[in-house]
């Protein structure tokens, strides 16, 4: 075993064990802990946003693509929106040990539920250095220790905040190993990490598609793919033009990674050629990059690009739209549950049936209807905190919340 898989298992271990002490920690001094992280982060501004913008320079240098660079880059906007988070996580309600009613009794016993933390949290992501705090104070809030795994063009970035964390957990009576950072520069793989099922309970990858499928494919232990991109709208053939053009620039204005983008639109036949051409007159005025299938573009050439086949399934993570006919509400919704990455779709319609229809037979993590489907971590600054979207169906599909970070344990009391 090389010095870097050394390194890894010994992380796993210290951090597992560190699980064992929070998940006994009282709800008031894991309070203490997230309150420390959003204290401390508050008071580095400057600190964070240096050494951010080193970590610019040098990716600009290796050509670094404009997504990257756009997750990269760290605002005070961004800086101030985290510290909010984790504010808000601190205040929030505990959930461990929440108890919930059993949906069975065996008599003569008792039967109940109890919320507990799942244990050792992996997150392994691309960019977005303040995702680390924001996963940081939601495992500390739910009694988790977490490992942390960025990537080498923001190590800067992550070198400054994994000093504020360890630097809150030491103003803290929490175990210093409740939050590990592995820097890709020891040389520690993410595939030496992703095999610790023996310590790791749930591996979290964050980033472009290559990236989840990567973790999806080689991990051993449990995985809670994120996904980004490739949401799908409906616009029927009694949905409004307004609505429809509201919900697609708008599902593309999530800050810094626009999860639920909708890059696919399919269109009802009987829509008139006059509301397309107003459709894509406003998008490509807001900058969007405009695609069809064969049919469509021949009809709209001046506005429309041709297509691959193989784009209906992929992400473009960007301001691109594609469109499609289709001659019927079954139709659209066969190529959805064929095409979509499965997280969150969106129908814009005045029919209540088309309404009921589309949530109970769309195949997919979250459905929206007559709604923009934007994507926010903190939605409105209210209660509740998203890390991102899964399409996962075997663990936790939907928004990535407290309650994702806890399982339930079944107790029979005599």
């Amino acid at each position: 075993m090389d010095s870097s898989s050394n390194l890894t298992l010994t992380i796993a271990k210290h951090s597992y064990q560190a699980s064992r002490q929070l998940a006994m920690a009282s709800g008031t001094s894991r309070r203490q802990g997230v309150t420390a992280l959003a204290k401390n982060m508050e008071a580095s501004f400057d600190e964070i946003l240096e050494a951010n913008t080193l970590d610019l320079e040098m990716s600009r240098e290796m050509a670094v693509s404009e997504l990257i660079l756009d997750w990269l880059k760290l605002t005070p906007e961004r800086l101030e929106m985290t510290v909010k988070i984790l504010k808000q996580l601190a205040k929030s309600a505990d959930l461990t040990r929440r108890l919930i009613n059993a949906p069975y009794q065996l008599e003569p016993c008792q039967s109940y539920s109890q919320l507990m933390p799942l244990g050792t949290i992996a997150l392994i992501y691309e960019a977005f250095p303040e995702l680390a705090l924001i996963a940081a104070g939601m495992c500390l809030k739910t009694g988790n220790s977490l490992i942390l795994r960025g990537c080498s063009t923001a190590s800067n970035s992550n070198l400054a905040l994994s000093r504020i964390i360890q630097e809150a957990l030491a103003e803290t009576d929490l175990p210093p190993q409740s939050i590990e950072v592995i820097f890709p520069e020891t040389g520690s793989t993410i595939e030496e990490l992703i095999v610790q099922d023996r310590y790791i309970n749930l591996i979290i990858p964050y980033g472009r598609p290559s990236l989840v499928r990567k973790v999806t494919e080689k991990a051993t232990a449990p995985v809670l793919p994120t996904a980004i991109g490739n949401c799908y709208l409906y616009w029927s053939a009694s949905g409004d033009l307004d609505l429809t053009r509201h919900a697609i620039i708008d599902s593309h204005n999530g800050q810094p990674d626009a999860v639920n983008a909708i890059e696919k639109v399919l269109i009802h036949s009987s829509k008139k050629p006059s509301s397309l051409i107003a459709l894509f007159t406003s998008l490509q005025e807001q900058g969007f990059k405009l695609r069809a299938d064969t049919q469509l573009c021949q009809e709209f050439s001046e506005y429309l690009q041709p297509m691959q086949a193989s784009e209906w399934r992929k992400p473009y993570i960007g301001k691109i739209v594609s469109f499609r006919y289709v001659d019927s509400f079954k139709e659209a919704i066969a190529w959805i549950n064929r095409y979509s990455s499965g997280h969150a779709d969106c129908l814009i319609t005045e029919s209540y049936q088309e309404n009921r229809y589309f949530v109970q037979n769309v195949n997919s993590a979250l459905v929206y209807v007559n709604t923009s489907p934007r994507f926010s971590r903190n939605p409105n600054c209210g209660e509740a905190v998203f890390l991102g979207m899964s399409n996962q169906k075997g663990y936790r599909q939907g928004l990535i919340s407290l309650e994702t970070f806890t399982t339930v344990k079944q107790v029979v009391q005599g």
